[in-house]
Protein backbone atom coordinates (compact mmCIF):
# COMPACT_ATOMS: atom_id res chain seq x y z
CA UNK A 1 0.00 0.00 0.00
CA UNK A 2 1.34 3.41 -0.99
CA UNK A 3 0.23 6.55 0.86
CA UNK A 4 0.28 10.16 -0.32
CA UNK A 5 0.01 12.81 2.39
CA UNK A 6 -0.71 16.29 0.95
CA UNK A 7 0.95 18.97 3.06
CA UNK A 8 1.58 22.71 2.88
CA UNK A 9 2.91 25.08 5.53
CA UNK A 10 3.20 28.75 6.37
CA UNK A 11 6.00 30.10 8.52
CA UNK A 12 5.07 31.89 11.79
CA UNK A 13 6.49 35.35 11.26
CA UNK A 14 8.80 36.81 13.87
CA UNK A 15 10.28 40.27 14.12
CA UNK A 16 13.38 40.80 12.02
CA UNK A 17 13.10 37.42 10.26
CA UNK A 18 11.92 36.68 6.76
CA UNK A 19 11.15 33.34 5.18
CA UNK A 20 12.26 34.70 1.84
CA UNK A 21 16.06 34.45 1.81
CA UNK A 22 18.77 33.02 -0.39
CA UNK A 23 19.24 30.06 1.97
CA UNK A 24 17.93 26.68 0.84
CA UNK A 25 14.83 25.60 2.79
CA UNK A 26 14.99 22.21 4.49
CA UNK A 27 12.01 20.02 5.39
CA UNK A 28 12.23 17.29 8.04
CA UNK A 29 9.64 14.73 9.10
CA UNK A 30 10.26 13.16 12.53
CA UNK A 31 8.48 10.55 14.60
CA UNK A 32 6.82 11.92 17.72
CA UNK A 33 9.26 11.55 20.60
CA UNK A 34 12.32 12.11 18.42
CA UNK A 35 14.24 15.38 18.72
CA UNK A 36 15.46 17.50 15.82
CA UNK A 37 18.94 16.07 16.22
CA UNK A 38 17.58 12.52 15.84
CA UNK A 39 17.44 10.69 12.51
CA UNK A 40 14.57 11.93 10.36
CA UNK A 41 12.11 9.68 8.52
CA UNK A 42 12.29 11.93 5.43
CA UNK A 43 14.16 15.10 4.50
CA UNK A 44 15.66 17.00 1.58
CA UNK A 45 18.75 17.80 3.67
CA UNK A 46 21.50 15.63 2.23
CA UNK A 47 23.59 16.08 5.37
CA UNK A 48 20.86 14.69 7.63
CA UNK A 49 20.70 11.00 8.50
CA UNK A 50 17.48 9.10 7.74
CA UNK A 51 16.16 6.14 9.70
CA UNK A 52 17.10 2.87 8.04
CA UNK A 53 13.53 1.53 8.26
CA UNK A 54 12.12 4.47 6.28
CA UNK A 55 15.00 5.13 3.89
CA UNK A 56 13.83 4.83 0.29
CA UNK A 57 10.16 4.46 1.32
CA UNK A 58 9.43 7.87 2.91
CA UNK A 59 10.21 10.76 0.58
CA UNK A 60 9.22 14.35 -0.01
CA UNK A 61 7.15 15.06 -3.11
CA UNK A 62 6.98 18.84 -3.48
CA UNK A 63 9.30 21.82 -3.55
CA UNK A 64 9.88 23.33 -0.08
CA UNK A 65 10.42 26.72 -1.75
CA UNK A 66 6.72 26.56 -2.64
CA UNK A 67 5.82 25.78 0.98
CA UNK A 68 5.13 22.18 -0.03
CA UNK A 69 5.83 19.49 2.58
CA UNK A 70 3.86 16.63 0.94
CA UNK A 71 5.03 13.17 1.91
CA UNK A 72 4.95 9.88 0.01
CA UNK A 73 5.13 6.55 1.83
CA UNK A 74 5.83 3.51 -0.33
CA UNK A 75 4.80 0.05 0.84
CA UNK A 76 3.48 1.31 4.17
CA UNK A 77 3.92 -1.16 7.04
CA UNK A 78 2.00 -1.72 10.24
CA UNK A 79 5.14 -0.61 12.09
CA UNK A 80 4.88 2.80 10.36
CA UNK A 81 1.77 3.58 12.42
CA UNK A 82 2.33 6.51 14.76
CA UNK A 83 2.46 10.28 15.09
CA UNK A 84 4.84 12.38 13.02
CA UNK A 85 5.69 16.08 13.11
CA UNK A 86 7.17 18.52 10.63
CA UNK A 87 10.24 20.71 11.11
CA UNK A 88 11.26 23.52 8.76
CA UNK A 89 14.64 25.27 8.63
CA UNK A 90 15.82 28.13 6.44
CA UNK A 91 18.88 30.04 7.48
CA UNK A 92 18.31 31.27 11.03
CA UNK A 93 14.62 30.33 10.92
CA UNK A 94 13.82 27.01 12.58
CA UNK A 95 10.36 25.80 13.62
CA UNK A 96 8.69 22.58 14.77
CA UNK A 97 5.03 22.22 13.76
CA UNK A 98 3.59 20.62 16.89
CA UNK A 99 0.08 22.08 16.59
CA UNK A 100 -0.89 19.96 13.59
CA UNK A 101 0.75 16.57 13.39
CA UNK A 102 0.38 13.58 11.11
CA UNK A 103 -1.38 10.64 12.77
CA UNK A 104 -0.61 7.67 10.52
CA UNK A 105 -2.49 4.44 11.12
CA UNK A 106 -1.68 1.60 8.76
CA UNK A 107 -4.29 -1.15 8.60
CA UNK A 108 -4.19 -4.63 7.17
CA UNK A 109 -5.71 -5.63 3.86
CA UNK A 110 -9.47 -6.03 3.39
CA UNK A 111 -11.01 -9.45 3.98
CA UNK A 112 -13.09 -11.25 1.33
CA UNK A 113 -15.50 -13.73 2.89
CA UNK A 114 -17.61 -16.37 1.14
CA UNK A 115 -18.89 -19.89 1.61
CA UNK A 116 -16.73 -22.54 -0.03
CA UNK A 117 -16.76 -24.21 -2.40
CA UNK A 118 -18.03 -21.84 -5.05
CA UNK A 119 -19.92 -23.94 -7.58
CA UNK A 120 -20.12 -23.02 -11.23
CA UNK A 121 -23.53 -21.61 -12.09
CA UNK A 122 -24.62 -21.11 -8.47
CA UNK A 123 -25.01 -17.49 -7.28
CA UNK A 124 -22.95 -16.99 -4.15
CA UNK A 125 -22.67 -13.85 -1.98
CA UNK A 126 -19.22 -12.43 -1.26
CA UNK A 127 -18.50 -9.82 1.38
CA UNK A 128 -15.55 -7.45 1.59
CA UNK A 129 -14.72 -5.88 4.95
CA UNK A 130 -11.98 -3.76 6.47
CA UNK A 131 -11.14 -3.28 10.13
CA UNK A 132 -9.81 0.19 10.92
CA UNK A 133 -7.76 1.29 13.90
CA UNK A 134 -7.79 4.99 12.97
CA UNK A 135 -9.32 7.55 15.27
CA UNK A 136 -12.56 9.16 14.13
CA UNK A 137 -15.06 8.13 11.42
CA UNK A 138 -13.70 7.10 8.05
CA UNK A 139 -16.44 6.36 5.47
CA UNK A 140 -15.34 3.50 3.23
CA UNK A 141 -15.78 3.34 -0.55
CA UNK A 142 -15.84 -0.20 -1.96
CA UNK A 143 -15.24 -1.39 -5.51
CA UNK A 144 -14.74 -4.77 -7.18
CA UNK A 145 -12.72 -5.69 -10.28
CA UNK A 146 -12.02 -8.85 -12.24
CA UNK A 147 -12.76 -10.66 -15.50
CA UNK A 148 -15.38 -12.76 -13.72
CA UNK A 149 -17.48 -9.60 -13.31
CA UNK A 150 -17.56 -8.55 -16.98
CA UNK A 151 -21.21 -9.56 -17.41
CA UNK A 152 -22.42 -7.82 -14.24
CA UNK A 153 -24.10 -4.44 -13.89
CA UNK A 154 -21.32 -1.94 -13.08
CA UNK A 155 -23.64 -0.26 -10.55
CA UNK A 156 -23.46 -3.40 -8.39
CA UNK A 157 -19.66 -3.27 -8.14
CA UNK A 158 -19.52 -0.40 -5.64
CA UNK A 159 -20.79 -2.16 -2.57
CA UNK A 160 -19.20 -4.22 0.19
CA UNK A 161 -21.40 -7.16 -0.86
CA UNK A 162 -21.39 -8.89 -4.23
CA UNK A 163 -23.24 -11.88 -5.64
CA UNK A 164 -20.98 -13.84 -7.96
CA UNK A 165 -22.02 -16.64 -10.31
CA UNK A 166 -18.75 -18.39 -11.24
CA UNK A 167 -18.28 -19.76 -14.77
CA UNK A 168 -15.79 -22.39 -15.96
CA UNK A 169 -14.00 -19.75 -18.08
CA UNK A 170 -13.25 -17.78 -14.90
CA UNK A 171 -10.52 -20.28 -14.09
CA UNK A 172 -7.22 -18.55 -13.32
CA UNK A 173 -8.68 -15.04 -13.16
CA UNK A 174 -8.33 -12.57 -10.29
CA UNK A 175 -11.09 -11.03 -8.24
CA UNK A 176 -10.14 -7.86 -6.36
CA UNK A 177 -11.87 -5.82 -3.69
CA UNK A 178 -10.59 -2.25 -3.24
CA UNK A 179 -11.42 -0.08 -0.26
CA UNK A 180 -10.76 3.67 -0.27
CA UNK A 181 -10.89 5.78 2.89
CA UNK A 182 -13.11 8.67 1.85
CA UNK A 183 -11.42 12.06 2.12
CA UNK A 184 -7.94 10.52 1.87
CA UNK A 185 -5.75 9.10 -0.85
CA UNK A 186 -5.44 5.74 0.91
CA UNK A 187 -6.65 2.68 -1.01
CA UNK A 188 -6.30 -0.89 0.24
CA UNK A 189 -7.03 -4.01 -1.75
CA UNK A 190 -7.25 -7.78 -1.52
CA UNK A 191 -7.07 -10.12 -4.51
CA UNK A 192 -8.20 -13.74 -4.67
CA UNK A 193 -7.49 -16.16 -7.50
CA UNK A 194 -10.42 -18.10 -8.93
CA UNK A 195 -9.40 -21.70 -9.52
CA UNK A 196 -12.07 -23.59 -11.46
CA UNK A 197 -11.84 -27.35 -11.63
CA UNK A 198 -14.28 -29.84 -13.19
CA UNK A 199 -15.03 -33.28 -11.79
CA UNK A 200 -16.13 -36.08 -14.06
CA UNK A 201 -18.12 -39.16 -13.07
CA UNK A 202 -19.68 -42.18 -14.73
CA UNK A 203 -23.35 -43.07 -15.08
CA UNK A 204 -24.27 -46.49 -16.54
CA UNK A 205 -20.80 -46.96 -17.93
CA UNK A 206 -20.60 -43.53 -19.59
CA UNK A 207 -18.68 -40.39 -18.69
CA UNK A 208 -20.34 -37.05 -18.07
CA UNK A 209 -19.48 -33.73 -16.45
CA UNK A 210 -20.96 -33.52 -12.99
CA UNK A 211 -20.00 -29.90 -12.27
CA UNK A 212 -17.17 -27.46 -11.82
CA UNK A 213 -15.99 -26.34 -8.41
CA UNK A 214 -14.33 -22.92 -7.88
CA UNK A 215 -12.05 -22.29 -4.96
CA UNK A 216 -10.36 -19.00 -4.04
CA UNK A 217 -6.75 -18.64 -3.00
CA UNK A 218 -5.31 -15.43 -1.57
CA UNK A 219 -2.39 -13.97 -3.48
Amino acid sequence: MDVHVPCSFSYPWSSGNSWYSSDEPFIYWFREGDRHYSDAVATNDRKKRVKSETQGRFRLLGDPRDNDCSLSIKEARLSDSGVYYLRVERGSLKYNYREKQLNLQVTGKPNIQFLEPLESGRPTPLTCSLSLVCDGPHPLLFSWAGDALDAMNPDTLHSSELTLTPRPQDHGTNLTCRVTLQGTQVTLERTVLLNVSCERGGVAGSLRAVGCVCVCVSV
